[in-house]
């Protein structure tokens, strides 16, 4: 009887491509096969992200929630991976000695030899080492699930912003030859992939080696990707502003492969701040850059990130965001209150704003972009959308459901043949979280004819 892995992710999306390859590289050397209840588990990994204040306390409560089950069966296995791993290294153990593995980001694919030393007795397992690519070349065959698929193009970042931890839990940006990565795409696409979305902290910055030896941009790789046959659309995240160069916004007039929509964090509005975070940009070099992209491809959806409450933030610092936004009308973003990272720049700078003027200025953020998010999404109502359809609705098993270009999720009836194909929607209502619509009867007909 096969043994059971059990997984928790927290974090982003890169942690959730890491989580998948856990799965992968768990299944082909111990034929562990994953689980959604952690006590049916022999193998325990908690997944771990260290953006967000309090991140290591989560953790420790998380594993802790594990130790009952390991004082039931003190043979399972318990690893922390992934930033806060990367952080904290043997302290974890220190603190929770039933914790048997430790491992980094970059490590990952090092997993089978780290359970088989827990196995053995070792009570000292910890690699939080930053082995460059190694990563990518060990792990199994790509494996498609659903006609969409994350690919890892590159790993860490080197812009060092005063706020963020990555560069010291995820190492140096490093990226993956292009070979490697159009044929893992290849790969995807034979399995019947159709939209592929690149992942990196800072995916723009992309420089990978080609077979000639000379250095692929982001932009090139665009272009490789959107050729490789029955991938026809392409999503990238995250980008940095500093990276985004002229070739890659020619790209958006020139692939129609590329969604229009894009996510590119500015994080404040306020040039002072900026400078603070060490972002490298201005509001002036961030909205030129807008500006070039919006020219490029008409119609195309932003979304992005802002830090609210940085320290030192003023009244009127603050309303320069919200000035930049209504300037971009960006769609669904993200928006946090600033946390101080342990070993940040950021951590030791003086921040004397009161929690209750953050959670404030947090709202009404917020508020700003809902109504803006809502806007658009009134603005779709009778509009036709191309739609990739995912597969059943979760709540109603007679709609299907999709994701338009701008990533808002659809909801029709429809066939569960049609999944894996993009059909055309006409948007019926719009509701808080989603869509709904029906399929356009010559979309139909067309998916008929390439069929026949």
């Amino acid at each position: 009887m096969a043994q059971k892995l059990y997984i928790q992710t927290n974090g982003c999306q890169m942690n959730e491509y890491d989580s998948d390859k856990m799965r992968d590289v768990l299944q082909a050397s111990h034929g562990l096969q994953v689980t959604e209840i952690p006590e049916e588990a022999d193998v325990l990994l908690l997944n771990t992200c260290s953006i967000r204040e309090k991140a290591q306390e989560k953790v420790f409560s998380a594993v802790g929630r594990w130790k009952k089950i390991k004082d039931k069966r003190p043979d399972i296995v318990i690893g922390v991976g992934g930033c806060v791993a990367s952080q904290e290294g043997e302290a974890i153990q220190q603190r929770a000695p039933y914790v048997d593995i430790v491992f980094g980001p970059q490590t990952l694919h090092r997993l089978p030899q780290l359970l088989n030393e827990a196995r053995q007795g070792n009570t000292k397992v910890v690699d939080i080492t930053f082995p460059e690519i190694e990563k990518f070349d060990a792990l199994p065959k790509p494996r498609a699930e659903g006609p969409k698929a994350f690919v890892s193009v590159m790993e860490g970042c080197s812009k060092y912003c005063t706020y963020c931890v990555v560069p010291y839990t995820r190492g140096e940006e490093i990226s993956r030859p292009l070979t490697d990565v159009i044929t893992e795409i290849e790969a995807l696409a034979e399995q019947g992939v159709r939209e592929i979305n690149l992942l990196g902290q800072n995916v723009n910055a992309y420089r990978g080696q080609m077979p000639d030896g000379e250095i692929a941009s982001f932009a090139i790789l665009l272009h490789f990707v959107a050729a490789v046959e029955g991938i026809d659309r392409i999503r990238f995240t995250t980008s940095h502003p500093l990276e985004f160069t002229d070739d890659i916004i020619e790209a958006y007039a020139d692939i129609p492969q590329l969604v229009s929509h894009l996510h590119l964090p500015v994080q404040s509005g306020n040039n002072r701040i900026l400078t603070d975070m060490k972002r490298g940009h201005k509001r002036e070099d961030y909205l030129h850059t807008i500006n070039k992209i919006k020219a490029a491809r008409p119609g195309i959806s932003l979304s992005s990130d802002f830090i609210v409450g940085f320290p030192g933030e003023t009244d009127e610092e603050f309303e320069d965001t919200m000035r930049l936004i209504d300037e971009v009308g960006f769609d669904f973003s993200f928006s946090f209150i600033f946390s101080p990272r342990p070993g940040t720049p950021a951590a030791d700078f003086a921040d004397e704003i009161e929690m209750d003027v953050k959670k404030q200025r947090l709202q009404r953020l917020q508020n700003k972009l809902t109504g803006l998010a809502t806007e658009q999404s009134q603005a779709m109502v009778g509009t036709v959308q191309t739609v990739l359809v995912e597969g059943v609705s979760r709540k109603n098993a007679l709609h299907m459901t999709g994701r338009t270009e701008n990533n808002r999720a659809v909801n029709f009836v429809a066939h569960p043949r049609l999944a894996g194909q993009f059909v055309d929607v006409l948007i019926t209502e719009a509701l808080p979280n989603s869509l709904r619509g029906r399929v356009v009867e010559s979309s139909l007909d067309k998916i008929v004819k390439q069929a026949s």
